[in-house]
């Protein structure tokens, strides 16, 4: 009788092998962990692109300033979005915001007017818009910024045609940073010749302008990678989310086709002045992670870098801190560096 066969009742069983099946145990328990794991992080990704859009605030009319309702399409061609264009009186240039994941057009609600009208009281037109699946904008889904930097090209093109000011000064909030420095990134250099232009897509070569038309930027809570806007809420607000927060951001990066940016490279090389404003409090992107920012700003761009934290605040908590402070920053920054005879 061959060895690993057994006689029972003259049939002849084959053994099995002890070592086979425990592999095959441990094989089938970690194909339902991964499975579980995998289900877990689509439906925390799916989640958090669909989360539900902020509408505008009614704001009295008599406390708005005078402005034209704006309607233009993103870069993409595809996401018809909302805004607002607010015109000063001899412009220096315009201020476009871009505001965080889940807000709209009004980032810091019905209290931004206050900021609102100082720029305009300073020389300066306003640009607010609401980004894909936020306010009145079309869109179904929320990318935390990486699909939403054509949404930035887009506001960034309507003005060119609506405004008498020949460059701008972005100024993103939150995942906006996100937002902002990717719409910087995949523009043109300046004076790109054909060859380089030929890189870029027609949706991008279209648009008819490349970085010089940014002359500026103002970065409210800006983060080391922008993935990390995404990895602070999967561990807050998703089940098993200290498991999962590594691969959700992964997740919504792959469903929206983009990549995990350094943004504290690119902060540190934009050419530019840049203002960076934060919490002293900040847990969620981390004041201490901020610091390193400014630190490698100022290291390569110091004379044209800027800085400010206001104590107390949490995570884009400052205006609601301490308004004053917050709207004097910002208008420091726009006569430090910028006049009529500059722009």
């Amino acid at each position: 009788m061959n060895r690993g066969m057994v006689s029972y009742n003259g049939s002849l069983i084959r053994k099995r092998n002890p070592f086979i099946m425990r592999l095959a145990l441990v094989l089938s328990i970690i194909a339902i962990v991964l499975i579980s794991f995998i289900a877990l992080t689509v439906f925390s990704a799916n989640r958090l692109m669909n989360i539900g859009r902020n509408e505008v605030s009614n704001v009295p009319s008599n406390i708005l300033p005078s402005y034209n309702t704006t309607s233009f399409e993103s870069a993409d061609g595809q996401t018809s979005l909302q805004g607002w264009f607010f015109k000063a009186k001899k412009p220096i240039s315009t201020i476009i915001v871009v505001h965080d994941a889940g807000s709209n057009r009004l980032p810091f609600g019905v209290e931004m007017i206050d900021m609102l009208e100082s720029w305009l009281d300073n020389g300066y037109n306003v640009f607010l818009f609401d980004q894909r699946n936020s306010g009145t904008s079309g869109g179904d889904i929320c990318s935390y910024g990486y699909l939403e930097w054509q949404d930035v090209l887009g506001a960034i093109a309507i003005v060119r045609q609506i405004s008498v000011t020949t460059n701008v000064i972005i100024y993103g909030i939150g995942t906006g940073c996100t937002a902002s420095l990717l719409a910087y990134k995949n523009l043109p250099p300046a004076g790109a010749g054909e060859l380089t232009l030929s890189q870029y897509s027609s949706n991008i070569r279209n648009l008819g302008f490349d970085q010089s038309y940014v002359i500026g930027m103002i970065l409210d809570s800006p983060a080391k990678q922008s993935d990390d806007y995404i990895r602070p809420e999967v561990v807050q607000s998703e089940p098993l989310g200290f498991i999962t927060q590594y691969s959700v951001p992964y997740a919504i990066r792959v469903s929206a086709g983009g990549s995990n940016l350094s943004l504290a490279a690119e902060i540190a090389r934009l050419p530019f002045p840049v203002l960076i404003m934060y919490g002293g409090h900040d847990t969620f992107i981390g004041a201490d992670k901020i610091d390193q920012i400014i630190t490698e700003r100022n290291r390569l761009n110091s004379s044209i870098t800027k800085s400010t934290m206001v104590s107390g605040a949490g995570y884009l908590e400052e205006y609601g801190i301490n308004k004053n402070l917050y709207i004097k920053t910002v208008n420091d920054f726009l006569n430090s560096y910028y006049s009529r005879e500059e722009t």
